[in-house]
Parts: structure tokens; sequence; C-alpha cells
């Protein structure tokens, strides 16, 4: 019999596949959106930024919830919400009803990891967590992939509102099955063995029941919380280039129709996923081997270098497949980020896990704000993307040293980034 731990990992993976596959398919479609709508590549930009600052600023509100109210409700009621606001993305008419169905799209969609990070704090054990994490955000990157040829298809077929119809009845099913299916305690499973129950409760993380749930104020006086929210900053800066902007980017500058820069805009995310699972089986491969610092740092400082030397090598290229080649070691190295970033949330934020994961993504999405509309920008002001690519590698190199100080060993609470190097 599959354990149902299992089964909980294979639920949000399927669930970010659809997180994603509804965020990316906006800049598929940007072509017939633009025009029916009238928009310049400006006003795009703050179209994926509307979405980009929603998410930021609901992710510790609602990470709070799902540490307050279990991810069983939370996770139901964000997947119904950001569904229905997919669906509703077909009803704009004008560039500011488009912007405020993307903010509150992006609303929406805030709560999805930090609550999947707390059910993942009560479901898998500590050596386990690399390798959960690394295949939930595999879904999202193959969502992602998936999206840009698949949905470039579908909406030539369908029309692009249809499509984003389709999309909203497919998140409406995910949230009545895991409502269904889901329990926040494990123990309270109806379909758990005693001997996974017993297993998960030894080997997991100790929760800490006792003492105040972690406020904001609190979060931001901690030196590990300020190192995780920076660097993920700079690890949502990469990505979100080739999740808003690859698209339209490789169509314009190619000159290449819209189902193949669909396929050329998918492998970047497949490396992605690769780059996640590789990550989370170091961060669990060296954990088991009693190096818990270590565990977090390697895949997370090798991710950023990788991110670094592709971005600056796809500048030489002359044609979108090697370009797509030096951008997908970018995506494969800025993925390995993310299995010891949401790993490192959680060993420090315990109980507090879905506030403190949603504090650092709140910080990496403003990244992810920056980038949408620091992209067509800079584009306009210089004539090239040179600029861009150049300040986003200096991001990355920027983790890299932010790494050395973390401490995940170091539970939430007040403390200085001096402190965290001991």
């Amino acid at each position: 019999m599959i354990p149902r731990r299992f089964i909980l990992v294979g639920g949000t993976f399927l669930l970010a596949l659809l997180l994603y596959i509804d965020r990316v398919c906006i800049s598929t479609a940007k072509g017939p959106i633009t025009q029916e709508l009238g928009l310049s590549d400006e006003q795009f930009g703050w179209i994926l930024s509307a979405f980009a600052l929603g998410y930021a600023l609901l992710q510790t509100p609602t990470g709070a919830l799902a540490d307050r109210f279990g991810p069983r409700r939370v996770l139901t009621a964000v997947v119904t919400l950001w569904s229905l606001f997919t669906g509703l993305t077909a009803a704009a008419w004008n560039f500011g009803s488009m912007l405020v169905i993307r903010f509150l799209f992006g609303a929406g969609e805030a709560g999805a990891f930090p609550s999947m990070a707390r059910a993942i704090f009560s479901w898998l054990p500590m050596k386990e967590r690399g390798v959960g994490t690394g295949v939930n955000f595999a879904g999202g990157r193959l969502g992602a992939a998936f999206a840009m040829p698949v949905v470039a298809a579908m909406i030539q077929r369908l029309g692009w509102k249809a499509s984003f119809v389709v999309l909203m009845l497919i998140g409406f099913f995910w949230a009545a099955v895991w409502f269904w299916w889901f329990r926040d305690d494990p123990a309270a499973h109806p379909r758990l063995s005693a001997a996974e129950r017993d297993y998960i409760l030894a080997h997991r993380q100790e929760v800490r029941l006792a003492g105040r749930p972690s406020t904001f104020g609190m979060m931001l006086q901690s030196g590990n919380m300020w190192l995780a929210m920076v660097q993920y900053f700079s690890s949502n800066f990469t990505f979100f280039f080739c999740l808003s902007w690859l698209f339209p980017y490789l169509k314009k500058t190619y000159h290449l129709g819209a189902v193949e820069a669909g396929w050329y805009s998918s492998a970047p995310f497949v490396a992605g996923a690769l780059g996640n699972i590789a990550a989370g089986v170091i961060v669990d491969w060296i954990f088991r081997r009693g190096r818990w610092k270590l565990s977090r740092q390697v895949p997370a400082m090798a991710g950023f270098a990788l991110a670094a030397v592709g971005l600056v090598l796809s500048l030489r290229m002359d044609t979108a497949a090697g370009a797509v080649l030096w951008l997908s070691v970018a995506i494969f190295g800025a993925d390995m980020t993310l299995a010891p970033s949401w790993a490192f949330c959680t060993d420090i934020g315990r109980k507090d896990s879905g506030a403190v994961s949603g504090t650092m993504n709140m910080a990496g999405n403003i990244g992810s704000f920056v980038t949408s509309l620091a992209f067509p920008y800079l584009l306009s002001w210089t004539g090239t993307p040179t600029v861009f690519f150049y300040v986003a590698a200096a991001l990355n190199v920027l983790a890299i040293v932010l790494w050395t100080f973390v401490r995940p060993e170091q539970p939430l609470e007040p403390i200085s980034i001096s402190e965290n190097r001991r």
C-alpha cells in the first residue's frame, strides 16, 4: 500500500502543477489579450506585476491562517478563490479591470505554498522534507512548461477566454477532492496505518504547542528571517522573468510562431523541475549524514552560482536554441534554491511554518513584482536586455554570500546576523 504521506506529496504536486498553469497562461495569451484590450507592453507589464503584488502582500496573512486553522480548510478556500478569478479573467474588458482581476487572482494564490509548507511540517519526517518540497516545486515548473505550448494550442483552438474558464473548473475539482481527503493532523486521518502514524510522529520536527504564535514584527527581528527574504527576492527575480516575459521575449527576438515559442519557452521550466528534484535529493542526502546546516547551504549556493552563469552566457547566444540552453541552466540553478529555502523556513518556523514561509515568499514575490516592470522598462530605456540580465546575475551572487550566514538550527526568535555566523 502506498504510504499516505506520499499521496499527500502527490496531491500537492498536482496543485503546484495547476497553480503554475493558471499563473503562466496569461503570458501565453499575451498576443490576443493585448490586441483585444488595446494594451501596450508597459501596460501588460503592470498587469503581470499586479498579480505579483497581490501574491506578495497576502503571503504572511494566509500563511498565518494555515498555522491557525490548518491547511485543509485554508488550501480549499484559496484554491477555490484563485480558480474563480482565473475564470473571471475572461470577463476583463479593459486595462483597469484586468489589473484588478489579476491582483485578486494573485491574492487568491498567495496561500498555496505556505499552506503546503504547513502540511509538510505536520506530515513529513525531517529526512524526507527536502524531496517532498522539491517534488512540490517541480510540479509548478512542469505546470509552467506544460502551459507554454499546450495552452498556446488550446487558446488557438478555443480562444483565450474559454481556456481560462476551463482552468477555473479544474481548480474547483481539486479543491473538493482535497477537502474530502486531507486531515491537518495525520493521526486523525481515517486511512492512515498505525505504523505510518507512529513513524511520522517519531521523526518529524517537534511541535511546540506552548507560547504565542509568531507575529510579523517578531519575524522581522530575526536575522534568519531577513536572510531568507533577501535571498528569495534574488531567486524570484531570475525565475519570474521566465514566467512572465520569456515567451514574448523569445517570440519577438527570434521571430518565432506562438506554438514554436511555447516549446522553446517550456525548456527552462523542465530544467527547473529537475533542479527542484536534484536539490531535494541533495538536501536530504546531506542531512542524513548529520550536516543540517550544509544540507541547506550547499544546494542553494550552487544553484545561485549556476543561475548567475546561465543568465550572463545566454546573452552571448545568437539563436533561440542557444539562449534557451543557457536560460535552462539558469532556471535549473534558481530552482535548486527552492527546496533548501522552504526547508529552512520550516526548520526555523516549526509550528509557525506557514507564516514564516509566507513571509519569505512575500519578499520573493516583491522580486517578481520588480521583475515584471524592470524588464520592459529597462528594455525600453536601453534598447537591449543586457542590463536586466546583469542585474539579475548580480543579485544571484549576493544571495550566495547571504547563505553563508544562515542557521537552520536556530528557531525563530530575535537574533542578529552576526550571531548567525557562529
